[in-house]
């Protein structure tokens, strides 16, 4: 049989569905521009690494890898459902937050449903539902924000959930504890607001910003999602957490593949939540860092978006961002390129540790001189 016989045709939205591109690889930028430093910038990962205390749990879980892991990963839920206030059947996990959304739309959306979500939001709200044959429906940013007063005049009788990334990604940007409270007061009961809290942790020193999950036990129509890929330092074992109503929360449960949350990744999430200290270095060196850069690149007179995220998203015109993202890569420094959120003319770029961040900021300065 030839490549070209087709002899099963897939569904229509899987057709021309186009698929998450990953940030690029440090050994292969190595290998391609023959480089001996490349520093990782582009993926919004922890610059600190995971908690030893992760790490230890993890290691001793290799001896048991040939058992199945807890397909309800009872221990890792309840440790979540103390650590957030809520009752163990109030959460569901996935490998990531992106495995939670991707669930949460082949368990609800189908072609007759819409969602809402914001312009330049995170891509895999919109990929879930399209993948599902679900509509989206766009509303334009308000300064690099949601927003939210014109998202939930957005939803109709078809829609069945408003996402809201908080902070959002790529732009850094949140909406404050009133704007939140008061788009959840107008949100009809039938629809479900989706709070991605993927960078709760970096962003709650900020008075003004809320934790989605007070307005969940206020008794509020929403799920909130969060992650360990962010401040915990766990993007390579993948671990999101859900938290929302029992009802909704079973029938995730009902759609969640019964072992997609493996051993080791279990044993490093119940181990990180319990290192406080490590999760404090964490946001503080992000918090000072971004403080450092941002003002470096403002004395080069270039235009930075306020970030509450440990990420930093930067208008690099009159150049492309594809062209800096190529340029830095022949550098030896991966960010990442936003043409496909809709900022052409924009990098993200990920707060690192110290001496990354310099070597950014050398880096960058050189190619804004040769492009």
């Amino acid at each position: 049989m030839n490549d070209t016989d087709v002899l099963l045709a897939p569904r229509h939205e899987v057709s021309g569905f186009e698929p998450y591109v990953p940030g690029r690889d440090m050994e292969n930028v190595k290998r391609l521009y023959h480089l001996k430093r490349v520093i990782k910038l582009a993926s919004n990962e922890n610059p600190l690494g995971p908690s030893p205390r992760a790490v230890t749990a993890l290691r001793g879980s290799l001896s048991n890898l040939h058992r199945y892991p807890d397909g309800f990963s009872t221990v890792l839920r309840r440790a979540l459902a103390d650590h957030v206030g809520v009752k163990m059947g109030q959460v569901s996990v996935g490998a990531g937050s992106d495995e939670l959304i991707e669930i949460l739309a082949k368990a609800y959306l189908g072609p007759d449903d819409e969602i809402v979500v914001s312009e330049h939001a995170f891509l895999r709200y919109k990929m879930a539902a399209d993948l599902m044959g679900a509509r989206v429906v766009t509303v334009p940013m308000n300064v690099m924000t949601h927003d939210l007063p014109a998202m939930a005049a957005a939803v109709t009788s078809r829609t069945k959930f408003v996402f809201i990334a908080n902070p959002n990604n790529p732009t850094g940007t949140y909406n404050t504890t009133t704007e939140l409270e008061e788009f959840l007061i107008t949100l009809p009961a039938r629809v479900v607001a989706v709070v991605d809290e993927a960078y709760f942790e970096f962003a709650r020193s900020h008075r003004d910003y809320p934790n989605a999950i007070d307005f969940f036990k206020a008794g509020r129509n929403l799920v909130v999602l969060r992650t360990f890929s962010k401040a915990y330092g766990l993007a390579g074992v993948r671990l999101g957490y859900a938290v929302g109503a029992e009802v909704l929360i079973d029938t995730l449960e009902r759609v969640r593949p019964p072992f997609n949350i493996s051993l080791p990744a279990q044993a490093a999430g119940v181990a990180a939540l319990t290192d406080k200290a490590h999760l404090k270095r964490t946001v503080s060196l992000v918090a000072r860092e971004r403080e450092i850069l941002e003002q470096a690149l403002k004395k080069m007179e270039i235009p930075v978006v306020r970030s509450a995220g440990n990420f930093l998203l930067i208008q690099v015109s009159p150049h492309r961002g594809d062209e800096t993202f190529e340029a830095l890569l022949r550098k030896g420094v991966i960010v990442r390129a936003m043409d496909e959120y809709g900022f052409p003319e924009h990098i993200r770029v990920t707060i690192g540790q110290p001496a990354e961040n310099r070597f950014f900021l050398s880096a960058f300065r050189e190619v804004r001189r040769l492009l």
